[in-house]
């Protein structure tokens, strides 16, 4: 019997494609040639996965401004910014090489996505004879678009949250209408959340257990059986070539994240220096009753900045 493998989604962005993300933002294409590179993107990261015979494959999130940002902007340097957002919000990571990852900062309400992971899933199907996933953004994440301290004037952070959780359940259930086989959520800041980082204020107030509050607010909302579909996925970080929080040991991670009703986790293995120990902790926190779901884990063979491991971008169920 074949071993269960699961990608988590993102592919890395072909030079067309990043050198047509720069010219839109310069203003020097219209947003319908970006589109049509996206595509092309898209259709090349489907072949290409099929061709390794994964039996679910994804669009490499090409058509996203990023993982975590899709639902707000159309590009990661804020072109196309949606409505009562500004540029100047806080910092999600800084990297081990010292560049960094900034979020929007909400100016008002009510909050609202702007796009639908649906909305690439939708143009990506046609070009698979396989099964696809599609990956979403956790709403802990697009929390931090909330200013740290105080409130939005006239849109209080409870009413915030609220609107947040609605409009991750229809993320959710727009990916399984358009045809998704599997979701899984990203919640990278879960790790990150344990490092207390001095230069980022966030993760020095210890948000991790709000952050599975929040996100079992999302699961509250989907039966058992919908759940067994739903994951989460966790890592130390991967952009150009660097990581976030891979010095946060695992252990202070994953007890906590398995209190979290998803089906299923997809958890960044391959650069630890002892597998061992974490498939034990895997062992012995996952849950065979998550509010009427058991928790099913994969592990992952491919370290993403190891050149010679992401010939091989797979996961594995242990």
């Amino acid at each position: 019997m074949a071993i269960p493998t699961e990608p988590v989604g993102s592919l890395p962005r072909p030079m067309r494609l990043q050198e047509a993300i720069a010219a839109y933002d310069q203003g020097a294409i219209p947003h319908e040639q970006l589109l049509a590179e996206q595509d092309a993107a898209a259709r090349d990261s489907i072949e290409r996965m099929e061709a390794t015979g994964s039996p679910i494959v994804s669009d490499g999130e090409q058509r996203a401004s990023s993982f975590a940002t899709y639902p707000v902007t159309d590009t990661l340097a804020g072109t196309g910014l949606a409505e009562n957002l500004a540029g100047d919000g806080q910092y999600f990571a800084i990297f081990d090489d010292g560049h960094h990852r900034q979020l929007p900062r909400l100016t008002g309400g009510p909050f609202r996505y702007k796009t639908f992971a649906a909305d690439y899933l939708a143009k990506s199907l046609p070009y698979a004879s396989k099964p696809m996933k599609q990956a979403v953004i956790a709403p802990s994440m697009l929390s931090l678009l909330y200013p740290l301290e105080g409130e939005v004037p006239g849109y209080p952070r409870d009413q915030f949250l609220a609107d947040l959780i609605d409009q991750a359940e229809q993320d959710v259930r727009r990916a399984f209408a358009a045809g998704a086989a599997r979701v899984s959520i990203d919640f990278t800041e879960g790790r990150l959340a344990k490092k207390n980082d001095p230069r980022n204020p966030w993760t020095g107030r210890d948000m991790l257990t709000e952050f599975i509050e929040l996100n079992n607010r999302l699961f509250a909302r989907f039966t058992p059986e919908e759940r067994a579909d739903i994951g989460i996925h966790t890592c130390p970080g991967g952009d150009m070539d660097s990581v976030h929080s891979k010095e946060v040991d695992y252990a202070e991670l994953l007890p906590s994240m398995f209190a979290m009703n998803a089906g299923y986790f997809l958890i960044q293995l391959a650069s630890e220096s002892d597998r061992d120990r974490v498939y034990r902790l895997v062992g012995e926190h996952s849950r065979t009753d998550a509010d009427g779901v058991a928790q099913v884990c994969f592990v992952g063979v491919i370290n993403p900045l190891d050149p010679a491991s992401r010939r091989r971008r797979r996961w594995r169920r242990r």
